[in-house]
């Protein structure tokens, strides 16, 4: 068995552990201090919205031996407004110009065909009209609303209220990281950067669902018996996902990294920045929120009920009577031998 595996395998049995939920508000200090940084970061420098948002022209030029620098300040002086320029894998080359109407597309095409020295009529001409990524953008927030709405309801009905609301800001958490880190790098966002924004609520919600479906499993009954506290059974649950949840982060990320790094950075494909940055970023954010935030927040929330703190008060005393006999503190990790009760964190059977 390799050592990942081995290492999966304890931690599933309950024979090693890390304390995730006792250092819950190191975590939640993190969080904080990163979801600030996205905020200021979105607040300074904005977002570098695309052409499908703000409207304009893309042009797209046959060959040429015009570099893509010299290409951009030809583009800016036909135009008035900030050029974005790629080159193409023809050896042409795609010049995005914001702000560019029907009329002031003739005139720039002309211009751009006489700077660049190719023919007007190879010059192919795209004019965006920005009402077209207003109804984008506001059928993905609609899409966004009916999503974390639906969310709610399931995770209330399928586990519990306090699950529902966990979860969901845990998706909050991984779309404001999101969307702060494209303002830190200045990607454009366009409507790829959208799909990629809703695909990753699926992503994260995953992880988080399978350590509530565990949790659920442990603390059934739990006020019942004496051993553990609702905190324990919870980190028992997170600790038994952990290399699950690594591994599928891992295989999710490595398609994902090879889409930004190799197809966006050096082939330099557009398109491809816009969907993969959004999607790494959000499957390393959502494995983390589902880790470090959603089951310790469904932990700060139940620990609130009477039940929970009447039962953390008679594990905390019947421990303190077994430390004052000389006898081992059952802390609830890895302990057999009570073999009729249910280890916290997931039924008798492995999934």
């Amino acid at each position: 068995m390799s050592k990942l595996g081995d290492l999966g395998a304890r931690l599933y049995r309950g024979e090693v552990g890390y304390d995730f939920v006792g250092k819950r508000f190191l975590w939640y200090g993190v969080s904080i201090l990163i979801t600030i940084t996205a905020i200021v970061a979105l607040a300074v420098q904005g977002l570098n919205m695309g052409i499908e948002f703000k409207g304009g022209a893309v042009f797209t030029t046959p060959k040429t031996a015009v570099s893509e620098p010299r290409a951009r300040e030809f583009a800016e002086e036909a135009s008035g407004h900030d050029a974005i320029v790629q080159e193409l894998g023809t050896g042409g080359l795609r010049i995005q110009i914001s702000g560019v109407d029907t009329d002031a597309a003739t005139d720039v095409k002309k211009k751009l065909a006489a700077d660049l020295k190719v023919d007007e009529a190879g010059i192919n001409a795209d004019l965006v009209g920005p009402s077209w990524g207003e109804q984008i953008a506001n059928k993905a927030w609609t899409g966004l609303g009916i999503f974390m709405v639906l969310v709610v309801i399931y995770l209330a009905i399928a586990f519990e209220w306090r699950m529902a609301i966990a979860a969901l800001i845990a998706l909050i958490h991984d779309l404001t990281i999101t969307v702060g880190i494209y303002a830190l790098v200045g990607f454009e966002v366009t409507p790829g950067t959208v799909i990629g924004l809703l695909t990753i609520l699926g992503y994260s919600l995953y992880d988080t669902v399978v350590v509530f479906d565990g949790l659920k499993e442990g603390s059934k009954d739990i006020t019942k018996q004496t051993r553990w506290t609702y905190s324990e059974v919870a980190n028992r649950s997170i600790n038994g996902t952990l290399v699950r949840s690594i591994n599928t982060t891992i295989v999710a990320l490595l398609p994902v990294a090879a889409l930004l790094f190799i197809g966006g950075g050096f082939l330099g494909a557009g398109m491809l920045n816009d969907i993969s940055l959004s999607l790494f970023v959000g499957l390393a954010a959502g494995a983390y929120s589902s880790i470090f935030i959603a089951t310790p927040l469904v932990v700060d929330l139940k620990e609130r009920e009477p039940a929970m703190k009447a039962l953390k008060k008679r594990v905390l005393a019947k421990r303190a009577a077994a430390a004052a006999k000389g006898e081992s503190p059952d802390e609830g990790y890895g302990t057999r031998d009570e073999p009729e009760a249910v280890a916290p964190g997931r039924s008798g059977r492995r999934r």
